[in-house]
């Protein structure tokens, strides 16, 4: 997994490549948490996902939860098939802005 970061404003974007598993999501967790602090919007680009895992999932939840929390907006964009069949399966499409 890569991420590519583009910060305006009070606004993050992060361009993932790659897997988000079990490996992986660690890492975006933290890169998440540090910009979340900064921004009032957190959007992540999954054009290059293909395959999200439940430690995946997990990490979405928990940066919407904060993102929600500090009255901001989490959203992910650009989800490619297979992801957003998982999110479609898991119920997180209801949950989750997805544009």
């Amino acid at each position: 997994m890569n991420i590519l970061i583009t910060e305006t404003d009070n606004e993050c974007e992060l361009y993932i490549t790659g897997r988000i598993d079990t490996v992986t999501s660690p890492e975006l967790e933290s890169t998440i948490k540090t910009h979340i602090k900064n921004s009032d919007i957190v959007t992540l680009n999954l054009k290059e996902v293909d395959y999200v895992s439940s430690a995946g999932l997990r990490v979405f939840l928990v940066s919407h939860k904060e993102m929600t929390d500090k009255k901001g907006v989490f959203k992910l964009k650009n989800v490619s098939p297979g992801v957003n069949e998982i999110l479609e399966m898991t119920g997180f499409s209801k949950i989750l802005t997805i544009e």
